[in-house]
């Protein structure tokens, strides 16, 4: 059983007529006679052998499914629990992008206070400016200027604007 099973007990066969009838003719007086079984059964044994070979050879697929099987299934638990872990990061690096998203809004909306704080308060000092420009003209403690930019008069002393050149059509 050890030479065609090697020493793996658990892939012997309990009952392998092959071997047995084997054993039976391997020659002397008492070749082809199967001991321990009745005569009834040695004579069937030779009908059977290519049935029992099969079985034999089924057994040993069997063991081999059994093994693969058993690869598969851990194959498919690694698998299992690694896509576990792929999901749980995915999750938390979505919710770490939300909460670094709500605190990109939040800067943008404080910058943009900020920014309409400062543009108010330019208004205010612009406004403030003109109002003591326009207090002070009225008010006759300035000189009035003619050429202030408003009455699109030229300063003194500057060149003369271009002549106008003749309509091309």
């Amino acid at each position: 059983m050890r030479e065609r099973y090697e020493d793996d007990i658990l892939t012997h066969l309990e009952f392998d007529p092959d071997l047995w009838m084997e054993v039976g003719s391997l020659g002397g007086p008492d070749k082809n006679r199967v001991y321990g079984l009745s005569n009834t059964t040695a004579d069937n044994l030779w009908l059977t052998s290519s049935v029992s070979t099969i079985g034999s050879s089924q057994s040993k697929e069997f063991v081999a499914l059994q093994q693969h099987t058993t690869q598969l299934t851990k194959k498919y638990d690694n698998l299992s629990a690694e896509y576990a872990q792929l999901k749980a990061s995915h999750a938390q690096q979505i919710a770490e992008q939300k909460v670094e998203s709500e605190q990109i809004k939040a800067s943008q909306a404080q910058q943009k206070a900020e920014y309409e704080a400062a543009y108010e308060q330019q208004k205010a000092a612009y406004e403030q400016l003109r109002e003591m420009i326009m207090n002070m003209a009225n008010s006759g403690t300035c000189a009035p200027n003619l050429f202030w930019p408003y009455n699109h008069q030229p300063p003194p002393g500057s060149p003369p604007p271009p002549p106008l050149a003749p309509p091309l059509y």
